[in-house]
This record gives C-alpha cells, sequence and structure tokens, in this order.
C-alpha cells in the first residue's frame, strides 16, 4: 500500500473542536515562556537597591533577544507551513527532508546571531541609549543571554514538526519543563541561592539559557518516546539538498524579515522609552509581559490559522479557507475579549506582583487600558496575517510589516521624541499598527488570488 495513504489523520477538519484541540496546546506552550519572562522581571524587580534599574533593563534585553527568537519564529513558521501542506498532501517522506533541512539552516542562523550580538550589538546600544549604566548592564546581560540560541532554534524546529502534523499536545512537555528549570535556577542564580553563585541581574540570563537546553533535552525526548521521529522519517535522510534548502528559505526568509523588522521597531521603540527615563521602561517591560503572557490564545490561534490553511490548502479546499479563518477568527476574539475585562478589573493585583512603588503603579494603570484594547484588534489582525502566511505567499506578509512599521515609527518618534507625551500614548501606536496589519491582509485574502500558490 502506498505509504501516502496511510496517515490520513495528517489531514485537518474545518470544525471548532479541531481549532481548539491545536491552538490550546499551542498556547500551553506559548504561555509557559512567557511565564519565564514574567518570573524573571519578578525576581529582579525585588532586587535590592537595583531592582527599579534591573527591572527597566530588562525591557531593553528582553526585546533585544526577542529580535533574535523571532527570527527563528520566522524560520519556524515558513517551514510548518510546508510541512503542513506536505501533512494535508499526506507525504509523509517529504516531512523528514524539510525538518533536516530546517535543523541546518536553524544552526547557521543561530551562530550569525551570536556573533551580531557580541560585536555589532554594544555598538549600537552605546550610540543610542542615554543611561550608561543601562549600556552596560544590557551588554553584560546579552552576552550571556545569546548562548541560548542555538537550543531555541533547534526547539522551533521541534515546533514546527509537532504543529504542522497535528501533534501540538506534546508542546507541553518541553515547555513544563523549561518553565520549571527557569524558575529553580532564577532563584539559585539571580539572589545566590540552592548553592549557586550570586550573579544578580545576569543571573537571569544564565537561568534561561539552562532553561532552554532542558527544554530541547525534554522534546527530543518525548519525540522518540512517542515514535514521531520514525513516523515521520525525522532522521532518515541525511543527504544535503540545496534545492530544498533554497525552496525552505524562499517560504520563510520574508517571514524572519518581517519578524525581524516587527522587533526591531519594538526595540526602537524601547529605546524612545528609555529617554523618558526608569519608570516609563519598567512600566514598558510589564506592558510587554502583559502582550506576551495574555496574549498567549491569540498566538496560539494565529499558528493554528497558518498550519490550517496550508493543510486544508493541501487538501485541494481553497473554496473553504475564508469559512475556516472566520471560525478561528470568533474564538480568538472571545478569547481576548476575556482577556481585556479581566485586565481592566484587576489592574493593580497585576502591577503588585512587580514590587514597583506608586509612581510605577500611576503610570502603569492607564498604560493597561490601551494595552487591553490592542489584544483585541490583534486577536483579529494575526489570524488574518498567519492565514497569508499559511497559503505560502510569504512575501505579502513582509510588505504588510513594512507598511505597519512605516506608520508605527513615524508615529512613536513624533508622539515620544517631538510632542513628549507620557508612555501611555506611545503604546497607543498598538491600535495602529494592528489596523494597519488587519486591513491589508484582509484585503488580500479576500481577493483569492492565494487559491493557486504552490509550495
Amino acid at each position: 500500500m502506498n505509504e501516502n495513504t496511510n496517515h490520513n489523520d495528517l489531514q485537518v477538519k474545518i470544525s471548532n473542536k479541531q481549532i481548539l484541540s491545536i491552538s490550546l496546546p499551542i498556547a500551553a506552550s506559548i504561555l509557559v515562556p512567557q511565564i519565564n519572562f514574567i518570573t524573571n522581571n519578578i525576581f529582579l524587580g525585588h532586587l535590592n537597591q537595583t531592582g527599579s534599574e534591573a527591572l527597566a533593563v530588562a525591557g531593553i534585553t528582553g526585546v533585544f533577544y526577542l529580535i533574535f527568537a523571532v527570527i527563528g519564529n520566522g524560520l519556524n513558521n515558513g517551514l510548518q507551513s510546508q510541512i503542513a501542506r506536505r501533512a494535508g498532501e499526506n507525504n509523509v517522506s517529504a516531512m523528514g527532508n524539510l525538518f533536516y533541512h530546517g535543523i541546518i539552516i536553524a544552526l547557521a542562523m543561530s551562530v550569525a546571531s551570536m556573533l551580531i550580538t557580541w560585536f555589532v550589538a554594544p555598538i549600537i546600544l552605546r550610540a543610542t541609549m542615554h543611561n550608561q549604566q543601562h549600556v552596560n548592564m544590557a551588554v553584560s546581560f546579552l552576552n550571556i543571554r545569546v548562548l541560548g540560541l542555538p537550543f531555541l532554534y533547534l526547539y522551533q524546529m521541534r515546533n514546527a514538526v509537532l504543529v504542522g502534523t497535528n501533534n501540538t499536545k506534546l508542546l507541553f512537555y518541553g515547555t513544563t519543563a523549561e518553565a520549571i528549570s527557569n524558575i529553580i535556577f532564577d532563584y539559585g542564580f539571580i539572589y545566590g541561592k540552592l548553592g549557586l553563585p550570586q550573579l544578580g541581574f545576569n543571573g537571569a540570563a544564565v537561568a534561561s539559557v539552562i532553561a532552554e537546553f532542558v527544554g530541547l533535552l525534554v522534546i527530543y525526548f518525548v519525540v522518540k518516546w512517542k515514535g514521531i521521529d520514525q513516523r515521520l522519517r525525522l532522521f532518515s535522510n541525511w543527504h544535503f539538498n540545496w534545492a530544498l534548502t533554497k525552496q525552505i528559505l524562499t517560504t520563510s526568509a520574508p517571514l524572519v524579515a518581517q519578524f525581524a523588522l516587527s522587533i526591531i521597531t519594538w526595540e526602537y521603540f524601547y529605546i524612545l522609552i528609555e529617554h523618558h527615563g526608569s519608570t516609563a521602561l519598567a512600566v514598558s517591560n510589564a506592558m510587554r509581559n502583559v502582550f506576551g503572557f495574555f496574549g498567549c490564545f491569540t498566538w496560539a490561534f494565529a499558528s493554528t490559522s497558518n498550519a490550517m490553511v496550508s493543510n486544508i490548502i493541501g487538501q485541494g479546499l481553497q473554496h473553504r479557507v475564508i469559512e475556516l479563518i472566520y471560525k478561528i477568527m470568533k474564538l480568538s476574539v472571545i478569547c481576548a475579549v476575556a482577556v481585556c475585562i479581566i485586565l481592566n478589573l484587576f489592574p493593580q493585583q497585576i502591577f503588585a506582583i512587580y514590587g514597583q512603588g506608586a509612581n510605577f503603579m500611576n503610570a502603569a494603570i492607564p498604560t493597561l487600558r490601551v494595552v487591553s484594547l490592542a489584544l483585541i484588534i490583534m486577536s483579529v489582525a494575526v489570524v488574518w496575517l498567519n492565514a497569508v502566511t499559511g497559503t505560502g505567499n510569504t512575501k505579502v506578509n513582509l510588505y504588510i510589516e513594512i507598511l505597519a512599521i512605516t506608520i508605527y515609527i513615524i508615529y512613536n518618534y513624533w508622539v515620544l521624541e517631538k510632542l513628549q507625551l507620557g508612555v501611555m500614548y506611545g503604546w497607543a501606536s498598538e491600535w495602529l499598527y494592528w489596523f494597519s496589519m488587519l486591513i491589508p491582509s484582509f484585503w488580500y485574502m479576500q481577493k483569492g488570488k492565494w487559491k493557486n500558490k504552490k509550495i
């Protein structure tokens, strides 16, 4: 019997049950790394004497590291859409080849990212940041933190396989192991507990690197334990194929550029915020945690949109793609509205965990009102944007991103640097950004030119 007829479970169905069965495990896997970020910030916020400075600088370093993290995520999303397309076609042998070549690209990218951080980042930070102490803290932290990039990139390649083949439940194991180890080593290295050296601010970097290695190790054993590596022939073909590598890069490169531009722009935003002082920077760092933690369901539905759209197209059901997107979008909006209500009902309780003073609280609460509404807009925009990714025409994603960040940069420069308005007005740029994403993505998918795109 042909191998391509034995794996019908790789093909998805257009139903709320199928959407939730894919998205909820993804949400859990996204939630755990966000817990890591928040844990770092909580521990850093309670450092004696330097807590406020550490929390402020963590915003700069966190977003800088996120630039390289999303570069890996761009490769992951491009690979995921191709694996999902092969899953829709029930072409198992092609999945293993895609995975192997994805690993090669990921390792090369991680080395390049580390070299850029060690040799280029200090120059950029010294030229743009006003506080020399912040610069020294950020450079020292990042020199350690980027050592985790090879582990993170390889972990993301595993995620591409699990999401692309509807095995999202298995994501939970690696992310849970990562979260637990991060909390333990944060406590140990930041404060010098559990027999570990006290490294203060840099302790969070060491803890995160160890946690990423643990997460990768656990998910590797889970894939072996479940036999997924044999079923999908992940390691059956070690022959390098330049044509396949080029195919992956062609699909992923626009996403890598899109995500990198997005976070580089966010780093620019944080540098502008740094000019307003440590409190404004600490508040913005807290907002990043809010976006990451409470937006996990939104990003899960976004990833589901990418995988399911590509799978459905692989099944030859292009005429049902818009129906699928609307189903995913409705569930995404319901979750975002619920999150918005929670955030606006309990803002003081949320920010109390950072252990900061009244000035922090007074600036953070009105900013949270703005951010909570932005989460609702984002819940719609990312579903349509990732549907574009699922069609395989990732250049369109890049063009949309360029439009959105141009508007974002102009707005923030004028509001924060020229008019010197408060942090709340800066975060209002998220409204403009996500509307700028939503409108062209919606238009492109409704137009229907993607229906004959081959990947």
